[in-house]
């Protein structure tokens, strides 16, 4: 089984919560799975990791890594990794991510790298989420949702993952969308026209426990692509 880059065709599609499902359930499938957010952004939690999100990955993975490893770099303020430069003078750093990762992958069987907005979001001027996934050399699940206008931006996602030579594993999609795509539908187009598998669909979670998010990752998608 390959580490994974779970990443999105834009921001709040719902990588999270995927990134988390798939790790909850490769652990309860027996798969020391480790989890990792290279960068993130927003308000500091008063408790805990700095970034909520990374809090929910690692309690999905059930792991007690260092932040600095999970999360090598974060920003107090919404926005990517290079605006957050602009704003408030802190230069992302790659190499820290990297060399995190390394660290990582000694210690776990299999890694869920979770990316920060869509694939081309800035983290240097000529450096991007995609550059990222490249220098990780792992291959990447696509998260896209039912809103109207996801059907462009997921061919746009696949298309630069080709251009940059980043296998894609399979696209999910994150049904939470009230007046979204019909997802029978959505998933015959995207198929048609990507030619990338389409792992399933992920409906709304209200309750987040293990049993449940494995229960309902188990039924609604084809995981065998990915083992």
């Amino acid at each position: 089984m390959e580490s994974l880059f779970i990443s999105g065709t834009d921001t709040d599609v719902g990588k999270t919560y995927v990134a988390a499902g798939l790790a909850v359930t490769f652990r309860m499938m027996g798969v020391d799975v480790g989890v990792m957010k290279p960068f993130a952004a927003g308000k500091a939690q008063k408790k805990g990791f700095k970034s909520e999100d990374v809090e929910i990955l690692a309690n999905a993975a059930q792991v007690s890594d260092p932040e600095n490893l999970l999360n090598p770099q974060f920003f107090p303020i919404a926005a990517s990794p290079y605006t957050a430069w602009m704003n408030l003078k802190t230069k992302p750093r790659i190499n820290p991510v990297l060399s995190s990762f390394k660290a990582l992958s000694k210690i776990h069987s299999v890694m869920l790298v979770e990316g920060m907005g869509g694939i081309m979001t800035p983290i240097l001027k000529n450096y991007f989420v995609i550059d990222l996934i490249k220098d990780m050399r792992i291959p990447s699940v696509l998260v896209t949702r039912t809103k109207v206008g996801t059907v462009n931006h997921t061919i746009m996602t696949v298309q630069m993952c080709q251009k940059y030579k980043i296998p894609v594993k399979g696209i999910i999609i994150n049904d939470f969308d009230s007046d979204g795509y019909n997802v029978r539908e959505l998933a015959r187009d995207l198929k048609s026209l990507t030619q990338i598998p389409i792992l399933g669909a992920i409906p709304f979670i209200k309750d987040m426990s293990d049993s449940s998010m494995y229960r309902i990752f188990k039924k609604n998608l084809n995981l065998k692509p990915l083992l």
